[in-house]
């Protein structure tokens, strides 16, 4: 047995259950930093900005998988669907701050969402994302078949508007989102058939 084999052998023994926790504690530890002062003078839209890129973070890891497992052999394939559930809880919160504790009253919510063009594209990323998470279950794997595939591809196109969002959201020319936005495109160029495999069929 190789030493990747005994990482996967060991990776396959980490129980579902401790992912969700440990990838969920960051959001009421910022919450409870929020309200201890700890995210400056700004707390809510410092809890809305990090809530936002821990939502990319997980996009980005969710996005890694296939990668990781092709060209560097390691299997994370067991966690992926958690990994998803992960990042819709984040863009959740995220979108929870940004509603009840910034903007508050209804009528300013829409306003923001037909104005503002980086919060129409986040808005369409979140409704993207809800039947993404409605369906990241096993039931729902055996209902839809092959089609299961196909609506999960959605999650390509909801990074890609996060990343956007991101972007325009920036005050300024900043590197961050930048770095978010290439990492995607990134790793969905590496989800591209070679051009051998081109060749092949």
């Amino acid at each position: 047995m190789t030493a990747l084999d005994r990482i996967n052998t060991r990776i396959r023994a980490i129980p579902i259950w401790l992912v969700y926790s440990l990838c969920a504690l960051p959001a009421p530890w910022l919450v409870y930093q929020g309200f201890t002062g700890g995210l400056g003078v700004e707390p809510i839209k410092e809890l809305e900005r990090r809530l936002g890129e821990l939502a990319l973070q997980f996009l980005v890891a969710g996005l890694a998988v296939t990668p990781l497992r092709r060209f560097a052999g390691l299997n994370l394939l067991r966690f992926r669907r958690a990994i998803g559930l992960i990042t819709f809880y984040y863009v959740c919160c995220h979108l929870l701050v940004w509603m009840v504790l910034d903007v508050q009253f209804l009528s300013e919510i829409w306003k923001d969402i037909v104005k503002r063009p980086y919060i129409t594209v986040g808005m369409l990323a979140f409704v993207l994302m809800i039947p993404l998470a409605i369906t990241s279950n096993n039931w729902s794997v055996r209902k839809l078949g092959p089609r299961w595939r196909h609506l999960h591809k959605l999650v390509y196109l909801c990074a890609l508007l996060g990343a956007l969002h991101f972007i325009w959201l920036a005050k300024g020319f900043q590197l961050e989102p930048l770095f978010y936005m290439g990492a995607i495109i990134g790793l969905l160029a590496l989800r591209l058939p070679s051009r051998r495999n081109r060749a092949t069929v």
